[in-house]
């Protein structure tokens, strides 16, 4: 017998177990608050919820008290029972529960309709779960918040209230799940970002960030960065424009399958959008001019700044906006060329992750239902994808059928230091851009041929990149990012002129460096530099500046003694012209 299917680490297990977690949550509702009406409550990654519409308010107190009396149901170790109902016996038995009646009926005909109970609960789901309460550990089981949610996530629909809970096979493994959530709260990157002065969120722009001065320096940094690496894998970089009128967005399809996210205006009695996606302004730049095969693969990169409508509620710091800059790079080639170009940006995403030191898994999501083009073509494609990263020693999974319509995609789901997972970067084959906008280039037979493109993103949005190496970090960011690299503190005003001198030596070597002249004890100003994650602070008093030399300290709180001012830049600037990782 394999122990490990009865573990987390068997995924049809965690989902059975959590789902049961979920029934028995609505089970002690309905005993406390038997007057709540029960929506929904499915198993998610990292445990459950359940919607319910109540006149109650579910406090922290109410919610320890539904812990309490989920912990007395795991107890009474009560069988789960699956059973089948036609659809008038099965309305009739949830005839007190409208969300449920209206679940039923929305099933199409003929459609097997399921239940579950428990005791005296009983529950219309289609499964799975495990044969008992008494197989879930009570004290393994936390309510962490409750929050709003409108049914069915339709804002027209009536707002109910979700309540969201974890669960785990044992004791240790909640507790090391909470202690994981507190510190990702700690890394919170709005909390950061507030601490360091890297940006702000505003009533006047929901959605819309504002990048302080510090958190320029970190952008600017890493668009540095972007632009060198692009240039050395052969990359050209345009500009294209924020808006751009209707009819390019009809021949895109964006206007039909995406106006609701577009922010529109009209130009002259024209209708024009402000770009959602750099995609079809990337299509004119290529048409601009006549292209051979010897041009291709061409590789064009855009920073563009793109603007997407998202409701309010899924606004989240710099994850979820409503304008960000996206590392758009769309590379146009010949059918033979695909394999080699998408080795090539593999390539590029190994060397950028490795630099944050973080892990990444591939996805590769294929064909979907609505999908456009011929089926021979997506095989190709599909085939192409695979082969490219299995010949690179990669591992992937397959996402079946959750491909964009136009092309099959890798997804890069990027893993920080808290083993949390981000998906930033994306391959996605495109055989249908190319076929609207009539792209073309001349073969080796002079006949006219139409290429195949790849969209792809490295960061995803330089906004949201910010945001996840932020939490990444705990906003102690390597030397090369930190957007003040050393900070001097002078003990007294006798040695503020050395200090002055080493300013200068430090910032016309390009080092990002801040005085702390204040008239504060010194231990005060360490400690400060310390909470703003500055890499290194250089102590001057009288007997350094007698000498010549800085007291160096690091933001861990290390002492590493004395040294002449050439031997700290010749430390610090290695440290930034490699991009060590400290």
């Amino acid at each position: 017998m394999d122990e490990k299917q009865y573990t987390f680490e068997n995924p049809e297990y965690k989902l059975k177990y959590r789902h049961t977690t979920s029934h028995i949550l609505a089970q002690a509702i309905k005993r406390l608050y038997p007057d709540t009406k029960l929506a929904i409550g499915p198993a998610i990654d990292d445990g459950f919820y359940y919607d319910v519409d109540s006149e109650t308010v579910f406090t922290p107190e109410i919610l320890e008290q539904l812990e309490a009396e989920m912990r007395k149901i795991c107890k009474e170790k009560i069988p789960l029972e699956r059973f089948e109902l036609p659809r008038d016996e099965a309305l009739e038995l949830v005839k007190n529960e409208p969300y449920k009646v209206e679940l039923i009926n929305d099933l199409p005909e003929g459609e097997t309709i399921s239940f579950y109970k428990q005791g005296d609960f009983t529950d219309l789901c289609a499964g799975p779960h495990m044969d008992s309460t008494g197989r879930i550990k009570g004290n393994a089981i936390k309510l962490t918040s409750c929050t709003g949610a409108y049914w069915r996530g339709d804002s027209n629909r009536k707002m109910l209230q979700r309540i969201y809970g974890t669960c785990f096979p044992k004791k240790e493994e909640l507790e090391e799940y909470l202690a994981r959530i507190e510190e990702a709260k700690k890394r919170d990157h709005r909390k950061i970002g507030r601490e360091l002065g890297l940006f702000m969120l505003t009533d006047e722009g929901p959605g819309f960030p504002f990048f302080l001065p510090k958190g320029m320096v970190l952008k600017n940094t890493l668009i540095d960065y972007w632009r060198e690496v692009h240039k050395r894998y052969g990359y050209v970089e345009v500009s294209t424009p924020m808006i751009l009128n209707r009819h390019l967005w009809e021949t895109s399809g964006h206007w039909f399958h995406y106006k609701e996210n577009m922010y529109t205006t009209k130009i002259d009695e024209e209708d024009f959008a402000i770009k959602p996606m750099n995609c079809p302004g990337g299509m004119l730049v290529y048409k601009s001019e006549p292209h051979s095969y010897r041009d291709l693969p061409l590789r064009v990169g855009e920073l563009g700044l793109v603007h997407r409508h998202e409701l309010s509620g899924a606004l989240h710091g710099l994850f979820r906006v409503r304008c960000f800059t996206q590392d758009d790079a769309h590379i146009f080639m010949t059918w033979d060329q695909m394999k080699d170009e998408i080795k090539g940006v593999v390539k590029l995403f190994d060397e950028v992750y490795s630099l944050f030191g973080l892990k990444y898994e591939i996805e590769l999501s294929t064909m979907p239902d609505d999908h456009m083009g011929d089926e021979k073509d997506w095989e190709f494609a599909q085939n192409t994808l695979k082969e490219a990263i299995t010949e690179m020693g990669k591992s992937y999974v397959i996402n079946e059928g959750d491909g964009a319509f136009y092309g099959p995609k890798l997804d890069f789901h990027l893993e920080d230091s808290l083993g949390r997972t981000w998906q930033c970067g994306t391959i996605q084959l495109d055989m249908q851009l190319p076929e609207r906008f009539e792209l073309e280039y001349v073969g080796a037979d002079g006949e006219k041929h139409r290429p195949v493109m790849i969209h792809r993103v490295v960061f995803g949005s330089i906004e949201r990149f910010i945001g996840v190496i932020t939490e990444h970090y705990a906003g102690a960011f390597p030397t090369w990012l930190a957007p003040v690299q050393v900070k001097l503190m002078p003990i007294t005003d006798r040695s503020k002129e050395y200090a002055e001198e080493i300013y200068q030596k430090l910032f016309d070597a390009g080092i990002r460096v801040e005085s702390d002249y204040r008239n504060e004890k010194i231990g005060y100003k360490i400690r400060e530099a310390q909470l703003q994650k500055i890499p290194y602070m250089l102590v001057i008093g009288d007997k350094e500046a007698e000498a010549g030399l800085v007291s160096v300290r690091t933001r861990s709180g290390g002492d590493e003694g004395t040294m002449t001012i050439k031997d700290f830049m010749e430390k610090i600037s290695e440290e930034i012209k490699t991009r060590a990782n400290n």
